[in-house]
Parts: C-alpha cells; sequence; structure tokens
C-alpha cells in the first residue's frame, strides 16, 4: 500500500471508527427496548434515552470536531513576492523546480519564521493537485548562504517532484485533526465524554505513530534530493547551519529586538527582524555553536514527523562523494531580495501583534539605553528603599543607640569631588520620568555613607526584599544570600550616576550582549570596587576613588 492510501485509510479510518460507535449505540438501544419490562416503565425509557443521548452527543462532537479541523487548515501568514518585484529570489525558485521536475509554486511568500516549507491547496484529500505555494523565512536567508539555500529549495521541491506535498495534505491535516479533536475532549469532565474522549486518543496515537514514519520517510527522500541537486556537503552543511540558526535567532529576539519591551519599545522599521543578520555578522562561528550548545535539547518526541538533524547529517554524509565542495564565503541568501529594508517592515506589519504597534520605535543605541537606565533603576530601588528604610530608623532611635551618620568620616578629598556641584549624587538624573526611583529616596553619597558607617549588615540587609525561605538564614549564610542582590544593587546606582554624567554610553554590543560602555578605569576597576564595597567589612575607597575621577565621554557604540 503506498503512502497517500495509507494516509487516506486511516482518515477513513477515523470517520468508521465513529459510524462503529453510533452503530453500537444503536444496537444497544435495540437491545434495550426490545425487553418488554423496558417499555412498560417510563423511567427506564427515558433512562435508556438520556443515556443514549450521552454517548451519542460526545461521539458526534468529536467527529465534527475532526472536520471542522480539517477542513479549515489555515494558511501560514506571510508577504507575497511577485517574480517582477524579486527576480533574483524567483529566478533561484524556478531553477530549483525545474532540476526538481515539478512544476514550480504559483506564490513565494516571506514569513518571520526560520523555516522553509511548501503547501499545496490539493483537493479531495490531496489526491488532486492544486495552487502550490512557497514560504521562506527571512532569519533563515539571513544566515544561509545562496548554494545552502539552493539546497533548501530542493529539499523542498523534493517532495513535489516525490508527490509527497499531496500526501503531506493528507497526513498534516490528519495529525492537525486528530490533535484538534483530542484537545476538545480535554476540558469534559462528564463520564461519557471521558469515556468517548479515551477512545478518540488511542486513535490519535495511532495516527501520530503512522503518520511519523510515513513523514521520516519524505523528509530523508527530500535530503537525497537536495544532495543531488546541491552537492552532499553543501547540503550536510545547511542543515547543521539550521540547527545553529534555530538557537541563535532564539538568542536574538530575546536579547535584542524584544529587548526594548520593559519600557514599551522596539527597534526601527525593518530592524526587528534586521537586525538578526548584524548578530550573525558580528559573531564568529564558535560563538554561534555555543548559543546552540547551550541550549537544552528537547526529548525527542515520539510522534515527530522529523527525523533529528544529527541522523539526516550522517545519510547525506554516508553518501559517495559527488566531488562539489562547499563554499562557505559565498553570499547570504538575503543578498537576492531587493530593498530589504522596505521589505522587512512591511513583514513586520504581518508578524508582530496589535500591541506592538502602539510602542515607540528607537534606534538601537536608544533603544540600548532606555533599557539600561529601566534596569539600572529596578536594581537600584530595593537598596535605595532598605537605605532609606534604615536611615529613619536610626533617626527614631534614643541618642547613643546607634551608630553616627555623616560624612564627617570619609576622605575629604573623595568627598570634595563626590559632592561637586557637577556631579551630584543626592539627586539621581535620569532623562525618562518613567524610569525614576521613588521620590524621596536617599542618593549614591547617602548610600556610601551608610556603608561606611557600618549599616550594611547591621541595617541595610535585613531590609532588602529575600524570598521566605531565606529569611531564616543567619549569619555568613545569610550574607553570602544577599550579597549577589546587594552588588546588582549598587552596581545600578553607579550605572545611573554615570549615565547622568554623560561617561556610560549604550553598547549594542552583536558580537556580545548589549549594554553600557563604561569608561576604561571604571571598567577596570568596577567588579572589585564593588566586591569590597559590599565585602563582610564594606569598605567603599575604591569606589570613591573611581567617583573622583573626572567624567569620560566615550562615543556611542552602533
Amino acid at each position: 500500500m503506498t503512502a497517500s492510501l495509507r494516509a487516506l485509510a486511516l482518515l477513513v479510518g477515523f470517520y468508521l471508527m465513529g459510524a462503529v460507535l453510533l452503530a453500537l449505540v444503536g444496537v444497544a438501544d435495540w437491545l434495550v427496548f426490545s425487553l418488554p419490562w423496558v417499555t412498560r416503565s417510563p423511567y427506564l425509557v427515558v433512562t435508556a434515552v438520556a443515556t443514549s443521548l450521552a454517548l451519542v452527543v460526545p461521539i458526534l462532537f468529536g467527529m465534527f470536531a475532526f472536520l471542522l479541523a480539517g477542513g479549515r487548515s489555515a494558511e501560514e501568514a506571510g508577504r507575497p513576492v511577485t517574480p517582477r518585484e524579486q527576480p533574483e529570489l524567483w529566478a533561484e525558485v524556478l531553477e530549483a523546480a525545474r532540476a526538481a521536475g515539478t512544476r514550480p509554486p504559483e506564490e513565494v511568500l516571506l514569513t518571520e519564521d526560520l523555516n522553509a516549507s511548501v503547501a499545496e491547496r490539493a483537493r479531495l484529500l490531496g489526491l488532486l493537485a492544486g495552487r502550490r505555494r512557497l514560504y521562506l523565512g527571512v532569519p533563515l536567508l539571513a544566515g544561509l548562504t545562496v548554494p545552502r539555500l539552493r539546497a533548501v529549495l530542493a529539499h523542498e521541491f523534493g517532495h513535489f517532484s516525490n508527490q509527497d506535498t499531496r500526501l503531506a495534505v493528507v497526513t498534516m491535516r490528519g495529525r492537525a485533526a486528530v490533535l484538534h479533536t483530542v484537545n476538545a475532549f480535554r476540558h469534559t469532565e462528564n463520564g461519557a465524554s471521558v469515556l468517548v474522549g479515551r477512545l478518540y486518543v488511542r486513535y490519535a496515537q495511532l495516527f501520530l505513530k503512522v503518520s511519523q514514519s510515513t513523514g521520516r520517510r519524505q523528509e530523508l527522500a527530500a535530503d537525497q534530493a537536495a544532495a543531488r541537486r546541491a552537492g552532499r556537503a553543501t547540503t550536510a552543511a545547511a542543515l547543521r547551519r539550521i540547527a545553529v540558526l534555530d538557537a541563535a535567532f532564539d538568542h536574538y529576539i530575546a536579547t535584542y529586538a524584544l529587548m526594548g519591551t520593559p519600557v514599551s519599545a522596539l527597534p526601527p522599521v525593518g530592524e526587528f527582524f534586521g537586525g538578526f543578520a548584524r548578530m550573525l555578522a558580528a559573531h564568529d562561528p564558535q560563538a554561534l555553536a555555543a548559543l546552540a550548545a547551550a541550549r537544552r535539547t528537547p526529548k525527542p518526541s515520539p510522534y515527530d514527523s522529523h527525523p533529528p538533524i544529527t541522523e539526516r547529517v550522517a545519510l547525506i554524509e554516508a553518501l559517495p562523494d559527488d566531488g562539489v565542495a562547499e563554499d562557505p564565503a559565498a553570499p547570504p541568501a538575503s543578498s537576492l531580495l531587493r530593498d530589504q529594508g522596505s521589505l522587512l517592515g512591511e513583514l513586520e506589519g504581518s508578524a508582530l501583534s496589535g500591541d506592538a504597534w502602539t510602542m515607540r520605535r528607537l534606534d538601537w543605541p536608544d533603544l540600548v539605553m532606555a533599557r539600561a537606565e529601566a534596569d539600572a533603576v529596578d536594581w537600584a530601588r530595593p537598596l535605595l528603599t532598605a537605605v532609606r528604610r534604615s536611615l529613619r530608623a536610626g533617626a527614631t532611635r534614643e541618642p547613643g543607640a546607634t551608630v553616627p551618620h555623616g560624612p564627617a568620616a570619609h576622605a575629604p578629598a573623595a568627598v570634595a569631588v563626590v559632592t561637586s556641584p557637577a556631579t551630584p549624587f543626592t539627586a539621581l538624573s535620569v532623562p525618562d520620568p518613567a524610569t525614576r526611583p521613588e521620590a524621596g529616596q536617599p542618593g549614591l553619597e547617602d548610600v556610601l555613607n551608610a556603608l561606611d558607617d557600618g549599616l550594611l549588615w547591621m541595617e541595610i540587609a535585613d531590609r532588602m526584599p529575600k524570598p521566605a525561605q531565606a529569611s531564616r538564614l543567619t549569619g555568613l549564610s545569610a550574607r553570602n544570600f544577599i550579597r549577589p542582590a546587594l552588588w546588582d544593587a549598587l552596581a545600578g546606582l553607579l550605572h545611573l550616576h554615570l549615565i547622568a554624567q554623560g561617561a556610560a554610553h549604550p553598547d549594542t554590543g552583536w558580537s556580545g550582549r548589549p549594554g553600557l560602555a563604561l569608561p576604561d578605569a571604571w571598567e577596570t576597576g568596577f567588579d572589585a570596587a564593588l566586591d569590597a564595597a559590599v565585602a563582610d567589612t564594606p569598605d567603599t575607597a575604591p569606589l570613591r576613588t573611581l567617583l573622583a575621577l573626572p567624567p569620560v565621554r566615550r562615543p556611542q557604540s552602533l
């Protein structure tokens, strides 16, 4: 039996299962109502009818749920591109279809996903050909070279040439439908629905397992077609690269594209996806591989229709040498696109939600700075609150009950610089009012004075927020638990001070992580100075030495 017939048989089997269940209920009703003593009792008649309806309704519900799910297989959203608009990309698509010996798609759509796929609006459950679509993710184009893209296209059109696309319509629609049906029963509570739902779950497991083997054979056959078209080495390299790009794109979205979410800001129009190419260009292959290696490997699903990448690469590399060398220095596939900025900006229209369009758009440096300020305020706020409460508590104690507070014990030279009008610590200057600390909070000088007065471990640390289980810690264990939070809070306060002075500038950090670029002396001595300030015996002298340095304005990093 061919794969198409197996898939069709499974779909027919679903309806047969529902029909058989309905027939069994009908036979049971006939047997029950054939008993004279049942028909003479209105109570038993009503009970039998109610029981039948309780079983028939969920059976019909499951059948219609399957029909509705199969009939509304939504087409993936994307930005269609025409041959006239993107002739270079379409030339590659047409050549790939010609090489595969199949007709090209009627439409090519660019999507926001790191993926490529084919679809065909086939008729009669996929047995008759229909309109074809090719979906290409712009992140994939940014991360693959042109030869590797040819391997991907050859893989996709390998499905067409193997007549897998019509089968895929049957298989994937069936997979979506049975999963939809199972989910429809998930929230049912009455006994009849639970019983019928279990039967559909058993069928879903059978269908997913059978369709998994069919899907895996499709993928391996398409890999063979890609190796014949683009070369063994290039195809294997494309598969390995896609695995790396998958982790890199997740990192990019979380670290860069969405970095401004806490401050209701997004990158410039076109840069939400366009920045991915910038990050890839700045990262060396080892750094990208490290992102993929650090990612937790998902547990293999027994129903996944795609074989593992490692297995696919191994099978490709086991093919005879075809003499076609891989060219890692080939131009990126995104070079096939014209007017990328406008194209990516239009793609954002379909990819971003309605709420995202209400956010302000900031250039990358401004976006990094806005996030850095917001983070610094969040880090500093618990420490400022703890210091304020500690100082108030000290002011309400009886004379002699607490350590005297004031700047008298501090180095005069450092204080002269710290408290000079050019560098006021007592009023944090944060440009965005929405990120200012609460009114009445102490300033940086107050915090340093409190540390020098011995309040860090006597008063302040106890007032820092901590989970309930940590409140039972005492002594060194308590200090080591809260010390990182104190370190971060003091770092945030210092960042705000340097931002206000104009001495800290945004660093987009395409090769690492976005953040603030500090003056050289601060970059060198920042960590050690903070370590000393939150030590068991706090010492603010290293910090005061850094604060006494004249502000150094650094150029912004784009």
